[in-house]
Parts: structure tokens; C-alpha cells; sequence
């Protein structure tokens, strides 16, 4: 059974992640970096897809993106695939260099917009890369600090519009940026093995309900008619005093 895409629909809102197979670098030095930016930066163009912040750690990267045009899954296998053809052709190498198919979770961007944006510029800071944040150069938290210059693909209004109005808006993430702490939504869904195709609430969940139509993504019931873990406490709980009642009547 092949792998069920995700929900696509236009200026939808993702955390996308890939790591490579495994374990092994997808970047090994600068050029390569750089390298997987430019695809970035070609994939706004082929595709309108926006880059709202980014981190590329050593063996996997973090994109958190905005697609205007409903193509999440056409843009990420257009960055995925060049740059794997790129890699191998400057490393002589061959063959696939991602564990798989890019995993996503589609975001309630207002809620979570900004909170994302603070969870992926910590990495390297918790896997202590750095002791300071701006020490690290790829991710775009410097830029959004101010600290180096706007790429004409990175959109940034929108994640600083949740924190603030005010002109030093650089500052202000900079301030926001030092509390270290996450939110606990965010910090749960990414603590968890399995990663939940969705992260925000039930409002927005029931939003997007008529778009999960396509058989090219989850059926519905898999991702709108799953009981929350308090029905099932509470279908638990009444089973087991159903039999419990029966046992003992029986006795």
C-alpha cells in the first residue's frame, strides 16, 4: 500500500522534515548548504512555494513553508530529487540520499505559526551545535534577528505580525527567541515517535474537513473521525464496568 499523501489546498501552512537514509549527512560542508538554498530559492520561483523559516542540520533539515498554489507535494519532490542529483553528482556518488518521502504536518498557522518558528531555530542549540543561537549560520533565525541579509524567498511578515506591531520587530524576536521553552503543543507532537499529520484544534480540523476528498490523501476517518484519548478513556472506563457488573453477577 503506497505511502497516503497529505491535505494540499491553497496558502495551507507546513512543517516539512527529511533525514537522509540511513543516518548519513545530507550536508557535509558549506557548498552543500548552499547548494540545497539555491533549490530552495529556484523552487519559489518554479513553484510560488514560501519559506517562513528554516533550519539544515547535519543529516536532516526542517522547512517551514507556505503554499500559495496547493503543491506542497510537487515543490518538495522537485527540492528533494534535484537535490539529491546534485549531491551525487559533486560527491560521485549515487542513488537515493534521503531516508524517504519528506514527512509534513499540515499547521493551524494561527495558532502555531510562530511557535514552529521558534522550535525550528532551536535545534541546533539542543543538539548543542552551538551555544548561541547566532553562531549558527543556516538556519534563518540571524536573518530574522537582522543580522544578515532578506533572501527574496523568505517571508517573514507573517510570523512577526503574531509577535508584534512595533518597528524593532527584530529585537522583539531576538527577546522572544531567549525564553527557550516551547509550547506544549508543539513540544508534545514533536516528542512523539509518530508524527501527527495535523497540529492544530478541533475547530480547525472540522475547517478543512471538505477538502480531504482526493484519494491521493488520508480518508477522512483517518484523520477526522479518530475518538480523542478522552472518549476512549471514557468507552475504557464504561466497558470495564459493563463486565465488571457482569462478572459479578455472575458470582
Amino acid at each position: 500500500m503506497s505511502r497516503p499523501q497529505g491535505i494540499e489546498y491553497v496558502n495551507a501552512y507546513y512543517h516539512v522534515m527529511n533525514r537522509g537514509a540511513g543516518r548519513r549527512k545530507i550536508f557535509n560542508n558549506a557548498p552543500e548548504r548552499k547548494l540545497f538554498l539555491t533549490i530552495i530559492s529556484e523552487a519559489h520561483i518554479q513553484f510560488n512555494i514560501e519559506t517562513h523559516s528554516y533550519c539544515l542540520k547535519t543529516n536532516h533539515y526542517h522547512l517551514l513553508v507556505k503554499t500559495p498554489s496547493s503543491n506542497l507535494s510537487r515543490a518538495m519532490q522537485h527540492i528533494n530529487s534535484v537535490y539529491t542529483q546534485r549531491y551525487n553528482r559533486l560527491n560521485h556518488t549515487d542513488g537515493p540520499l534521503f531516508r524517504g518521502r519528506y514527512k509534513s504536518i499540515l499547521v493551524d498557522s494561527d495558532s502555531y505559526l510562530l511557535h514552529l518558528s521558534k522550535y525550528i531555530h532551536l535545534n541546533p542549540l539542543e543538539a548543542r551545535m552551538v551555544d548561541n543561537l547566532s553562531d549558527f549560520i543556516w538556519s534563518s533565525y540571524r536573518t530574522y534577528i537582522g543580522d544578515c541579509d532578506l533572501p527574496c524567498w523568505l517571508f517573514q511578515s507573517e510570523i512577526y505580525g503574531q509577535l508584534t506591531t512595533r518597528a524593532n520587530k527584530n529585537e522583539i524576536y531576538r527577546l522572544f527567541m531567549n525564553d527557550t521553552q516551547l509550547h506544549d503543543e508543539v513540544k508534545t507532537i514533536f516528542d512523539k515517535e509518530r508524527l501527527s499529520p495535523i497540529l492544530g484544534n478541533e475547530e480547525f480540523i472540522r475547517s478543512i474537513q471538505h477538502i480531504n476528498q482526493s484519494e491521493e490523501i488520508p480518508r477522512a476517518d483517518r484523520l477526522f473521525n479518530r475518538p480523542t484519548i478522552k472518549q476512549i478513556m471514557e468507552e475504557t472506563a464504561k466497558e470495564f464496568s459493563q463486565n465488571n457488573e457482569c462478572d459479578y453477577q455472575k458470582t
